[in-house]
């Protein structure tokens, strides 16, 4: 499976658009071409949930959840809930599950029928979760995959896939790193990172 950890526009200006670029652009023009959508809207919200939100909206549900045991067990209880107390709602992510990380247990999240990805605390998905390759190998070969993401687990360690849906997204609450136990949220935010809340790393 091609896997790139580094997902931004600049580290792929010399290769070409894969297959579902290239379908999501003919889609885009169509649809602007008929007067259905404006481009303008569609630029606004890619903005948006690239740039304004992204990871880091995951990052600070995280960091909360590190460092308040109330909110921790409140995300436990109904994570769609306590992420809306932090304001972080909207389409894709009405009905959020946290699962955490510990020192026997790994999660991972895939969603082997489509794309499904919790846009309000992540942001826009990476190519490769979209992937085919992906999709089908976090499930039946998932310690494979995390080794391609340079994640290697010992072998007592368990590996729980979840499977997003169109009525379940997971956010994966990673361990905190050792030695940070004086950091504030901000700080501790700053060490959260996409791959971590899907589950293909550790921090």
């Amino acid at each position: 499976m091609a896997h790139d950890h580094h997902d931004d526009d600049h580290d792929h200006e010399q290769e070409p658009p894969s297959d579902i670029a290239l379908r999501v652009k003919a889609l885009e023009s169509l649809l602007v071409e008929k007067g259905l959508v404006e481009a303008a809207a569609l630029d606004a919200i890619v903005d948006h949930y690239e740039h304004k939100v992204g990871p880091r909206n995951g990052a600070r549900v995280v960091a909360k959840a590190w460092s308040d045991p109330a909110y921790l067990e409140r995300l436990r209880a109904d994570a769609t809930a306590a992420i809306a107390e932090l304001d972080f709602t909207g389409r894709q992510g009405e009905h959020m599950v946290a699962v955490e990380n510990g020192p026997r247990l790994h999660n991972l999240v895939v969603c082997t029928l489509c794309s499904c990805y919790p846009w309000p605390v992540l942001g826009l998905p990476p190519v490769w979760y979209k992937s085919a390759p992906y999709r089908s190998r976090a499930v039946i070969d998932p310690r494979g995959v995390l080794a391609e993401f340079g994640t290697t687990l010992p072998d007592d360690v368990e590996v729980k896939v979840w499977d997003s849906t169109a009525e379940v997204r997971y956010l994966v609450i990673p361990e905190r790193p050792a030695g940070t136990e004086g950091l504030g949220e901000e700080a501790l935010a700053a060490l959260v990172t996409r791959d971590g809340m899907i589950g293909t790393t550790r921090l």
